[in-house]
């Protein structure tokens, strides 16, 4: 039995992922630190350094100052932090989009493949087209 599973472990399908989910998280907190600390604060700026994190709707007790006093003097909607969240998201949307694209065009360059190059099925198909427009 320990040798099937050290033969399931040690595949090779099976160390790639656990490199693929490493190198993930280092990613994911390499993302994180580029939003937290490179476009928040510029998005802070352009707002006014308005605070969304402490944005809420108080919805029982007394009213609150702060949105931990808030939550704990009773139903608070924290609709601040959702849009705090909803800006990290767009933002690490498009960091990752740019990198897929990056990426994506130095694969194209290793394969000596270009962008625009069209397959031997639409040249075939556009020589078709082209016959067929010339017997009309």
């Amino acid at each position: 039995m320990f040798k099937e599973f050290k033969e399931f472990a040690l595949k090779g399908n099976m160390i790639d992922l656990a490199i693929g989910v490493i190198i993930g998280g280092a990613f994911g907190s390499l993302v994180n630190s580029i939003v937290n600390d490179i476009f928040m604060p510029i998005i802070g700026l352009i707002t006014g350094g308005i605070d969304f994190s402490n944005m809420f709707i108080q919805l029982a007790g007394e009213k609150q100052a702060t949105l931990s006093a808030a939550k704990a003097a009773g139903a608070t909607i924290s609709y601040g932090h959702f849009i705090t969240l909803l800006i990290n998201f767009l933002i690490i949307a498009w960091v990752l989009f740019f990198f897929v694209k990056a990426m994506n065009k130095m694969r194209r360059k290793e394969e000596g493949e270009s962008p625009n190059k069209t397959s031997s099925e639409e040249q075939l198909l556009t020589e078709i087209r082209d016959l067929l427009a010339k017997k009309k």
